[in-house]
C-alpha cells in the first residue's frame, strides 16, 4: 500500500517527461502561441483526460489487488468463481464508450481545425516555395520575398500558399499551427496566426536527404508598425526573385541572400507549372 501515495507523482512524471524532452526550449504546441496550436493543445489534454478513465483505475487497482490477494492476504479464496455480469459490463462497456467519445472528439476537432479555413477576415497571403533544403516566402501584396525567415504581423490571420520545387516536404510550425505537406505541381494552404509578438521555429518535418536536419526557418511575429518597417527594409534590397534567380538561390547555401526587393509576376504559378499537369494550367494565381 505504500506505493499508492506515489502513483500521482509517477503518473505526472510519465506524462510530463516526453513533453519536456520534446519541448525543452518551449518549441512545441504545449506552449501554444496562436489559436490553432491552442486548439491542438486543448484536444491533446482532453484525450489525456478521457484516457485517464481507463489508466487511473488501473494504476490504483493493480497494487490494491496485488496486496489484497497475496499469499496470506485478507482476500477471499473463491476457486469456483468464474463470472460477473457487472464486471463484464464494465470491462467491455467503458472501453467501447471511450472509443466512441474519442472518435467523436477527433472528428469534430479535425473539422474545426481545417488547415484550409481562414482564421478571420482579410488574411495576409504569403506564398511559400520549399526545396532541398530551404524556404522562400513571398509577400505577394508587397511584392517582396525573404529567405529562410517568415515575418508576419502579430494578431492578424495569415494564409500560407505552399508548393515544393523538389520532393514532398512538410511545413511545420509547432507553436502556431499544425503541419501540412508542400508538394510539387500543386498548392496547399496552411492558415495560422500569432497571438502576440515573438520568434518561433518552423521546419520541414519530412525527411528529404542530407540537409533535412538543418532545414528550418524563423517565424517572427511583429507589431503592425514594425512589420511595415520590415517590409520596407525588404523592398530596399537588391535583386528580383524570378525563376532564374530562384534556381541560382538553390545552388549555394552559403551565399543565400536574406531577401529580394521585387518578385516577378506569377512566380508561384511558374514554379508549380514545372511539375503540374498541363490540364491544371490557370488554377494557380
Amino acid at each position: 500500500m505504500r506505493l499508492i501515495p506515489c502513483l500521482p507523482v509517477l503518473l505526472a512524471a510519465s506524462l510530463a517527461g516526453p513533453a519536456v524532452a520534446e519541448t525543452g526550449t518551449q518549441a512545441g504546441f504545449l506552449w501554444a502561441a496562436g489559436p490553432i496550436a491552442e486548439a491542438q493543445r486543448a484536444h491533446f489534454l482532453s484525450i489525456i483526460g478521457w484516457m485517464s478513465v481507463v489508466i487511473v483505475p488501473l494504476f490504483v487497482a493493480l497494487p490494491v489487488v496485488l496486496w489484497r490477494y497475496r499469499a496470506g492476504g485478507p482476500g477471499a479464496f473463491r476457486p469456483d468463481w468464474g463470472n460477473s455480469p457487472l464486471g463484464e459490463a464494465v470491462l467491455w462497456g467503458v472501453p467501447a464508450l471511450l472509443v466512441a467519445v474519442l472518435g467523436w472528439n477527433l472528428w469534430t476537432e479535425t473539422l474545426r481545425m481545417d488547415p484550409y479555413a481562414p482564421l478571420g477576415p482579410d488574411p495576409l497571403v504569403i506564398d511559400v516555395v520549399t526545396w532541398n533544403w530551404g524556404f522562400v516566402f513571398v509577400h505577394g501584396a508587397a511584392g517582396v520575398a525573404e529567405v529562410d525567415r517568415l515575418t508576419i504581423p502579430a494578431g492578424r490571420p495569415v494564409t500560407l500558399r505552399m508548393t515544393s520545387d523538389s520532393v514532398m516536404q512538410s511545413v511545420f510550425i509547432p507553436r502556431l499551427a499544425g503541419q501540412l505537406y508542400a508538394m510539387p505541381g500543386m498548392v496547399t494552404e496552411l492558415n495560422l496566426a500569432a497571438d502576440g509578438p515573438g520568434t518561433f521555429t518552423g521546419r520541414n518535418s519530412q525527411y528529404n536527404g542530407p540537409g533535412f536536419a538543418t532545414q528550418s526557418f524563423d517565424v517572427i511575429a511583429l507589431p503592425a508598425g514594425e512589420y511595415d518597417a520590415r517590409i520596407a527594409q525588404l523592398a530596399a534590397m537588391e535583386g528580383t526573385l524570378d525563376a532564374a534567380g530562384f534556381d541560382a538561390l538553390k545552388g549555394d547555401d552559403a551565399a543565400r541572400p536574406q531577401g529580394f526587393g521585387a518578385v516577378s509576376d506569377g512566380f508561384l504559378a511558374e514554379i508549380v507549372g514545372r511539375y503540374a499537369d498541363p490540364r491544371m494550367a490557370g488554377m494557380v494565381h
